[in-house]
C-alpha cells in the first residue's frame, strides 16, 4: 500500500467537487466554545444557566471523545480544575452533513494551561502526512495519509459527524499527545452565518492578497460562479494592504486565499487566526455580550451546523471556568515555524520535531515554559507583521 492509498477494503477518497461556495472553514468560531466562552465568558455572571441551556437547545450535542483520547475533568462546582483541552474542527462540506462527504480541513487544538490565564491556538496543517488509527466502527482500519481525511474516513458506515470527529481526536491524540475535555464541530455556514450577523470584521492585509474566488466586473467585485477566476487574472479581486473594516464577504474571502502569499497556507492559517481575534473583538466590544437578543441571534445564525461534545462538564463550566479570558488573552502559534514543511509524498507536509515538541509541551503542560523559551513560535499581531522580503513594504524598511 503506498503512503496515500487507503487500506485495503475501502476506496480512496475522491477529490472534492467543485462548489460554489468553497470554503475549508476554521472551527475557532464555533460558537458555544468559542464565542460563548471568549465573549459570555466574560460576562459570565450575567449568564444563568438555565438561559444558557435554552440559547443552546438548536445546537446538537453528542458522544464523541473515546479511549485514550479522552479526558476526565475534574469539575469543583462550576469550576474546571487543571488544564482545558478542546479539539475544534472546520469542515469543508459538499453534501451538507452527509456521511463521507466532507473534511476536516481545519484541525486545530486549542490549548487553557492550568492557572486559566491565557488560551493558546495550535494548528495540524490539513495536509499533514499522518498515520490515521484504525475506526472498526466505520469499517476503518487505519492508514497514512492527509490529515484532513481522518473525518471522512471516521463519518461513514453511518457514524456521521460523531464518529468522524472521534477518528480525528484519536488520530491527533496520536500524533500529539493531547487528550481532550471537548470537541467542536462547524461547517462553512456557521461561519458565514455568523460573520453575516456581526455585520463585518475590522481585518488588517499584511501583504497584497489576490482572490481565486472573486473577480471586478464594471468596477464590482463578484463571486466568480462557474467564471474562470484566479490570482493571475487581470481582473481578479485584490486585498490591498492595510487595516480597514470588511464586509463579510471581503473577510472570508480574504482568509480563504493561500496561492497569492509567499507562505501558501500558512499565511492562510495566519489570517484565519486573525479572524478570530476580529470577530471576538466585535462581539466583546459592540455590546454585544451584554445583548441577550443579539447572542440568541449569533447563536441561531450557527444554527445545525454546529455540533458539540462537552464531555463530562456542561456548556456552562466552560463558560464559568474562563469568563476571565479575554482576546487579548489568545495566542497563536506557528506550526512549523509558519512554512511549508515538504514531506516525502507529493502534494503532504510533515510536522517539523521542533512543532511535535510544542504539541508534547502542552500535553505535558509546560507549553508556558516552551513560548518563554521559544518567542519566535508566537504570531504577532497582523498590523505588526513583517512584509515579504520582495514586497515594496519591506524594501522601504531596507
Amino acid at each position: 500500500m503506498t503512503p496515500l492509498e487507503s487500506p485495503r477494503g475501502l476506496p480512496d477518497i475522491p477529490p472534492l467537487r467543485p462548489r460554489r461556495r468553497r470554503l475549508p472553514v476554521w472551527a475557532v468560531l464555533m460558537l458555544g466554545m468559542m464565542v460563548l466562552v471568549l465573549a459570555l465568558g466574560f460576562g459570565g455572571a450575567l449568564v444563568t444557566q438555565s438561559y444558557l441551556h435554552s440559547l443552546t437547545g438548536a445546537v446538537e450535542t453528542g458522544s464523541v471523545l473515546e479511549g485514550e483520547a479522552r479526558k476526565e475533568p475534574t469539575v469543583e462546582g462550576r469550576t474546571l480544575r487543571g488544564a482545558i483541552d478542546l479539539l475544534l474542527l472546520g469542515l469543508d462540506t459538499r453534501d451538507g452533513w452527509v456521511e463521507g462527504s466532507g473534511r476536516a480541513d481545519t484541525i486545530i487544538v486549542l490549548h487553557v494551561p492550568a492557572g486559566h490565564e491565557r488560551a493558546y491556538l495550535m494548528s495540524i496543517p490539513r495536509d499533514a502526512l499522518v498515520h490515521i488509527p484504525a475506526y472498526p466502527p466505520a469499517n476503518f482500519y487505519g492508514a497514512r495519509t492527509r490529515a484532513n481525511a481522518a473525518y471522512t474516513y471516521g463519518s461513514r458506515n453511518g457514524q456521521g459527524w460523531q464518529g468522524g470527529a472521534a477518528l480525528t481526536a484519536n488520530m491527533v491524540h496520536e500524533l500529539t499527545g493531547l487528550k481532550f475535555d471537548g470537541v467542536a464541530v462547524v461547517d462553512f455556514d456557521a461561519f458565514k452565518n455568523v460573520v453575516d450577523e456581526l455585520d463585518g470584521v475590522h481585518m488588517c492585509v499584511d501583504h497584497e492578497t489576490r482572490s481565486d474566488h472573486f473577480v471586478v466586473v464594471d468596477g464590482k467585485p463578484q463571486y466568480a460562479y462557474g467564471k474562470k477566476s484566479g490570482v493571475f487574472l487581470p481582473n481578479t479581486y485584490v486585498h490591498h494592504v492595510g487595516c480597514r473594516d470588511m464586509a463579510g464577504w471581503e473577510a472570508l474571502d480574504y482568509v480563504r486565499q493561500r496561492k497569492s502569499g509567499p507562505y501558501g497556507d500558512y499565511d492562510r492559517q495566519r489570517h484565519q487566526q486573525q479572524l478570530l481575534k476580529a470577530v471576538g473583538d466585535k462581539v466583546t466590544s459592540a455590546g454585544i455580550i451584554t445583548n441577550p437578543i443579539k447572542i440568541n441571534s449569533l447563536l441561531k445564525a450557527a444554527g445545525s451546523t454546529l455540533k458539540l461534545d462537552t464531555g463530562h462538564a456542561d456548556l456552562f463550566d466552560y463558560i464559568w471556568t474562563l469568563r476571565g479570558l479575554s482576546t487579548t488573552d489568545l495566542v497563536m502559534l506557528k506550526t512549523n515555524n509558519g512554512m511549508y514543511n515538504r514531506a516525502k509524498v507529493k502534494g503532504t507536509q510533515a510536522i517539523s520535531p521542533q512543532t511535535l515538541l510544542m504539541f508534547q509541551a502542552a500535553a505535558s503542560g509546560t507549553l508556558d515554559e516552551y513560548v518563554a523559551l521559544h518567542p519566535e513560535s508566537v504570531i504577532g499581531d497582523a498590523a505588526d507583521a513583517e512584509p515579504p522580503v520582495d514586497s515594496p513594504a519591506a524594501a522601504n524598511r531596507r
